[in-house]
């Protein structure tokens, strides 16, 4: 990106110059002359700079937001733009760099991905208002906003597809910190400014980590005390938020309790549910930094969700493991909610990434969902309508808090307009009688919701505005002809002045009867009447000389002027101001509306964003193939044919094969079953073996994310489910480390597990793969075993266990609740082939040496580890026999064929030889070396 150039040569907006002496700065402190901290303007810098200490401050100087010292020379660094000086302070140049106003946006944007807070400092009086009060008076300037990862509002610096949250973490026992992740217990209030969606909940310190990741805040507040504890910092750092401390002192129930009312515009919450004291400490908090940040403008807050025990919980390293909304690149075209968003619109997308973070465990809601997709199912044409109406749908969600802020522009008005048109039609669409069918009881509620809007507002906009309104409220442009008469008469004087002054001209012939009269217009004058000399006579007599007055004799002309003349130009010169104030009273008039039917707005944009979730669903349904799943409050979990939905998607949009389908059953329905569907066992815990590459890891989490599809109230890759709901689910696949806490792999395998064995439940469905590689072979199938049979015997959780650890095996004939599978492969010249198809049974070997000849390690270590292989197994064979086969083992080189490049392998004579020093021994040293040199000699050749 090319840099602003050097400033000292940019020539400042006359705006700006107006600033009495501020233009003096301009001038002459560029020369190196001016000693600027006695200005006022510097003044007031300071001044203001004192006031923000821990943010960047834009000053607003004329077209351009300026920065000064030290923070001049982070922004210049962290945008890379030119870094240059204005005048001294103190006797030391000052470090200045800015940034246009109309690329504001775009250097904002990357300013608050580096973790930079802004202070935002305006020009609240017009430069010519401030000279009025002297030469020297400097334009009133004011922060207006502190611009935070956590309190964005422009689509510019927003993913339109993603939430923002700013959350407050609050803990009323801080002394209980040390223990955080067992017995603390913890309030969070989220909400993002941008839409106005709030959350509100408690939860254990344990719970904080995959909490965090679900709500993926911008930013989290949270007092000193809290910040310092190492659990807590890690949490926030493993969810990308950025960590702000706030004082403790606004984390009060009493203010946040009053403060939500007045948010909600209520005299009571319990309308909303039962809020506790921290959790209402919280809200305090996270609205009283908004109200800091937003200089006192109120944010637009929906209803606030509780989030309670009504969803399926999944830790930090479950959702990292299971890719539901971030790969492990920190990318999203690989995950799970890549894979199922159909949505024509962000504020779709945003619903369901929400949806499928929090997944329900309340069957009856489940259900309620999965009508509405069956129903959008059922009727496809119904669905393409909705689809093709939402299309155009703008962004209502985030265009109503930007006019509540007093932020919006004129498109965020035609949003609003355009929004209320779809709802309209997409209402209507809902109404028309479907084959004698009512709406499921979701979709009605919707379709009641998209009429919510007052009755006028939609008219009221639709006669105001353009087709398609400015991005700028300051230019204007966006109100239509025809809808103030005032405005259509200065437009009228603005545009035609021309014409109007043609009109005067035609009728002054008329008067005078002078035919070569001319309505002309200089700098000097401004508008006049021109007749040549000849003609002028006329015009100096009486009567005409009443209302045509001398102004000017020119050698060949005589020009002359008129009241109604004058008062034309007076009218025409502001005609401009006239027309752009006539439309700044329209706009204010249209956002006070808007602001007045916030709440009944706010319920139509929430409707059009399930609206997209639920027709995106049914679309991915019946372009994949998916199936109702059952869910209840059974134990069942019965999965037949089923897909991932990501790699499968994968395979088709490369053109490979086709997946391979799997069941998985890890309780029954109870139904009657084909024969081939009972040919896999039925146990709570499955142990899962087969080799590398065999599909064993896509196997395990793929019903893992059936599940959590489930549960969202989605449609499912499979034949049939079955799933009683999860209330916890846990998932333990791949390795990773975390050096840069201490922490190895096998530390932070062992940590994970030992998370999943303390919280899981009966009614939890576990994944894991390969516990205990991570150390000595006898250690590690020590702690599987016992993880195996903690599973089993006392968290009694649904799981699928897959391991190497052949031994772990005979734990299915020792306990009635586990079962063997394994993933089929076979064997074809020397080589094997993979099946991908899960089987009743356990592996009988690893084909670890297969594997690593398909990944292309050298024929010469190839040959080497088979033979090591059948040594060890031997060994195995003879193990009771006190025979570990090991010492037998023949070297390396008695493997290689003759047509092998040699490998020298040093024997202990060519070690010996290696560390001699000849001369430095004497005779009868040497000849004492050579005596054991011939003694090892000896010794190696009795060695097979």
């Amino acid at each position: 990106m090319a840099s602003l150039g050097a400033q000292d040569k940019r020539n400042p907006a006359p705006t700006d110059l107006a600033d009495g002496d501020e233009a003096a700065d301009v001038r002459v402190g560029m020369a190196g002359s001016s000693t600027i901290e006695t200005s006022p303007a510097m003044a007031q810098y300071l001044e203001i700079k004192t006031a923000n200490p821990d943010s960047l401050l834009w000053y607003r100087m004329g077209d351009f937001y300026e920065l000064f010292f030290n923070d001049a020379v982070v922004a210049s660094e962290a945008l890379s733009i030119v870094l240059t000086k204005r005048g001294k302070h103190q006797g030391q140049d000052i470090p200045m760099c800015g940034v246009p106003i109309h690329r504001a946006d775009e250097y904002l944007q990357r300013l608050i991905k580096q973790g930079y807070r802004v202070a935002v400092c305006e020009q609240l009086e017009d430069p010519a208002e401030a000279k009025k009060r002297g030469a020297k008076s400097v334009v009133k300037r004011d922060v207006v906003r502190l611009v935070t990862p956590g309190t964005l509002t422009e689509d510019a610096l927003l993913d339109a597809r993603s939430r923002n949250y700013l959350t407050a973490v609050y803990c009323e026992t801080p002394h209980e910190l040390g223990a955080m992740v067992g017995e603390a217990r913890l309030a969070l209030a989220s909400i993002d400014i941008s839409t106005g969606e709030f959350e509100i909940g408690e939860l254990s310190g344990l719970d904080l980590a995959g909490e965090l990741l679900r709500l993926a805040p911008g930013e989290v507040l949270a007092p000193d005390s809290l910040l310092a504890d190492s659990h807590f910092a890690r949490a926030i750092d493993y969810s990308g938020g950025k960590a702000t401390p706030i004082p403790s002192a606004y984390f009060d129930a009493k203010s946040g309790e009053r403060d939500l009312k007045v948010c909600l515009g209520v005299a009571d919450l319990a309308g909303f549910g039962q809020f506790s004291r921290s959790e209402l400490a919280a809200t305090g908090a996270v609205l009283k930094y908004v109200d800091l940040t937003q200089k006192g403008a109120k944010p637009m807050v929906r209803p606030p969700r509780k989030a309670g025990d009504a969803r399926l919980f999944i830790d930090a390293a479950s959702r990292a493991s299971l890719e539901l909304v971030k790969a492990s690149s920190g990318e999203k075209s690989s995950t799970l909610l890549a894979a199922m968003d159909r949505t024509v619109t962000g504020a779709g997308s945003r619903e369901l990434q929400s949806r499928l973070a929090s997944p329900l465990t309340d069957a009856k809601a489940i259900e309620a969902r999965l009508d509405s997709v069956g129903y959008l199912l059922d009727h496809s044409e119904l669905t393409n309508g909705l689809r093709t109406a939402l299309r155009a749908a703008p962004d209502l969600a985030r265009a109503l808090p930007r006019l509540g802020f007093g932020r919006g522009s004129p498109r965020d008005l035609g949003a609003v307009r355009d929004a209320l048109e779809v709802a309209a039609q997409a209402a209507t669409l809902l109404r028309a009688p479907r084959a004698g069918l009512g709406l499921p009881s979701e979709l009605a509620n919707v379709r009641d919701r998209l009429g919510m809007a007052p009755d006028g507002l939609l008219d009221a906009l639709r006669a105001a505005l353009v087709d398609t309104p400015p991005l700028l409220r300051r230019d204007g442009g966006f109100v239509r002809d025809g809808f103030n008469a005032d405005l259509d008469a200065a437009r009228s004087l603005r545009d035609d002045s021309r014409k109007v002054m043609a009109e005067h001209e035609a009728r002054y012939i008329e008067e005078t009867g002078v035919k070569g009269l001319k309505v002309r217009h200089n700098n000097i004058l401004g508008f006049y009447i021109e007749v040549t000399q000849l003609n002028a006579k006329p015009l100096l007599s009486l009567p005409l000389s009443d209302k045509f007055r001398h102004r000017q004799t020119m050698a060949n002309a005589v020009r002359f002027s008129t009241v109604e003349l004058i008062e034309t130009e007076g009218l025409i010169a502001s005609a401009s101001e006239r027309a752009l104030s006539i439309e700044q009273d329209v706009f204010t008039d249209l956002a006070d509306q808007i602001a007045d039917a916030a709440a009944s707005l706010g319920g139509v944009a929430s409707a059009l964003a399930e609206l997209d979730v639920v027709a995106g669903l049914a679309e991915l349904a019946r372009e994949q193939d998916y199936v109702r799943p059952v869910v209840d409050q059974s134990v069942a979990f019965e999965i037949r044919g089923g897909r991932h939905p990501v790699v499968q998607q994968a395979l088709a949009r490369s053109g490979g094969a086709a997946f391979i389908e799997n069941d998985c059953v890890l309780g029954r329905s109870g139904e009657e079953l084909a024969p081939e569907a009972a040919a896999l066992p039925d146990a709570r815990i499955w142990l899962v073996t087969g080799p590398n590459m065999a599909g064993k890891s896509t196997f395990l989490r793929q019903n893992a994310l059936i599940a959590v599809m489930a549960q969202m109230g989605s449609y499912v890759p499979a034949r049939s489910a079955h799933i009683g709901v999860v209330d916890r689910l846990f998932s333990r696949v791949g390795a990773s480390d975390d050096l840069a806490r201490g922490r190895s792999t096998f530390m932070v395998e062992m940590v994970e597990t030992a998370a999943i064995l303390n919280q899981a439940s009966a009614r939890s469905l576990v994944i894991l793969d390969e516990v205990g590689r991570g150390t000595a072979t006898f250690d590690g199938l020590s702690i599987a075993w016992a993880t195996v049979e903690y599973l089993h015997s006392v968290t009694g959780a649904r799981a699928l266990f897959a391991t190497h650890y052949h031994e772990l095996t005979a734990l299915a004939r020792r306990l009635d609740g586990i079962a063997n599978v394994t993933i089929d492969v076979t064997e074809w010249q020397d080589t094997i082939v993979f099946l991908h198809k899960v089987k009743a049974g356990a592996a009988d070997r690893s084909y670890g040496i297969q594997v690593a000849k398909l990944a292309g390690l050298p024929p010469a270590v190839v040959r080497r580890a088979k033979e090591v292989l059948n040594r060890l197994e031997k060994a195995d064979r003879r193990a009771r026999s006190g025979d570990d086969g090991i010492d037998d083992l023949p070297l390396f080189s008695a493997t290689r064929p003759a047509s092998e490049p040699e490998v020298r392998v040093l024997t202990a004579v060519d070690k010996m030889l290696a560390a001699m020093h000849p001369d430095e021994l004497t005779p009868k040293a040497a000849l004492e070396k050579l005596y054991e040199l011939k003694a090892l000699a000896e010794t190696t050749k009795k060695t097979p």
